[in-house]
């Protein structure tokens, strides 16, 4: 028995990874140099995929499941090993588990402005950032492109990577998405949305997929945010009148709360009456001017003669409006 359990004791009959960190995406289940002996039973766990290696080509693929390893649930392995049917005897095979589930709260930000072109202010440099979340859509893939021959990868193996790619594609998704720099601010979910489309393909070919793509803030050049303030205030005003109206009547009343209010209130009166006075004259057109020295007509049967000019008056004027004349 104790020979026994010694040659039993050089094979492998247990494969699984219970992961105890949050940021894992790959682990290679570690043998000892051991083999596994067919009939092992293989355990993957939700959010897991486990993939066997052979001699460095990719083989068979296991889903979440429990397994017990023989030649009909390892074809390509069969295959690549030319092992004939009812082949039971221990084999050497990699066994690496990747992480499916998403990743989340992953940071991302413009180290350097990026540039857009609006079509109001041109060529204007933005600073953004934001969070995303990814997960390894194609485990083979990410294999062959990735992750190599290392014994395991955290997701700071990839962030930087998948960062920076975001981050050039995101001037371009901004620009595509046809949205003002004055109303960037206003839309950041929709904005999001479309960059997370736009974005998505960009990772793909790293067998990853973009969960999700957040903007948190875009922080915008100085005139731009001056613009945005003055729109803001333009639109808090609203009808010009009406706020002209308002501001003369809190002036008013702060006049007459006022003890030098009496003063005040009367110069806001003459204020007042020379800005209807001038409002006046440019919304009416002047009246025709009448002839220089028209006199003003006389009651009937109450008129006379100037004795200097010969002008018809009435009788009761002192002064010829025409000449001047004192009349007796």
């Amino acid at each position: 028995m104790g020979i026994f359990n010694a040659l039993t004791g050089q094979f492998i009959n247990v494969i699984e990874w219970k992961d105890p960190s949050a940021n894992t995406m790959v682990y290679r289940f570690d043998t000892n140099g051991h083999e596994i002996m067919m009939g092992a039973q293989l355990t993957v766990r939700e959010s897991q995929v486990a993939v066997m290696v052979n001699e460095g080509k990719i083989a068979d693929v296991f889903q979440p499941g429990r397994y017990t390893l023989s030649t009909q649930n390892m074809p390509i392995m069969t295959m690549l090993q030319s092992w004939k049917y009812g082949f039971n005897s221990p084999f050497k095979a990699e066994v690496y588990f990747v992480n499916t589930r998403q990743f989340l709260d992953q940071k991302w930000g413009t180290s350097s402005p990026v540039m857009m072109r609006d079509k109001e202010f041109g060529m204007i440099r933005l600073r953004a950032f934001g969070i995303y979340s990814f997960k390894v859509n194609d485990p083979t893939v990410f294999l062959k492109e990735v992750f190599g021959t290392a014994a395991y990868m955290t997701t700071e193996g990839v962030a930087g990577q998948v960062k920076r790619t975001l981050v050039s594609g995101l001037s371009d998704a901004i620009a595509q998405s046809n949205i003002p720099a004055l109303d960037l601010a206003a839309n950041y979910d929709e904005l999001s949305q479309f960059a997370l489309q736009a974005l998505a393909p960009r990772i793909e070919g790293l067998g990853l997929k973009l969960e999700s793509f957040v903007i948190e803030n875009i922080s915008l050049p100085e005139e731009v945010e001056k613009a945005i303030d003055q729109r803001t205030s333009m639109g808090v005003v609203g009808n010009m009148q009406q706020y002209t109206q308002y501001q003369t009547a809190q002036a008013i009343r702060e006049a007459a709360n006022n003890p030098g209010g009496a003063g005040a209130m009367a110069g806001i009166g003459m204020g007042a009456a020379v800005a209807q006075v001038m409002q006046g004259a440019v919304q009416q057109p002047a009246a025709p001017a009448s002839p220089a020295a028209e006199a003003p007509a006389a009651p009937a049967g109450e008129t006379k003669f100037c004795p200097e000019c010969g002008a018809k008056i009435a009788r009761s004027y002192k002064f010829c409006p025409e000449c001047g004349a004192k009349q007796g």
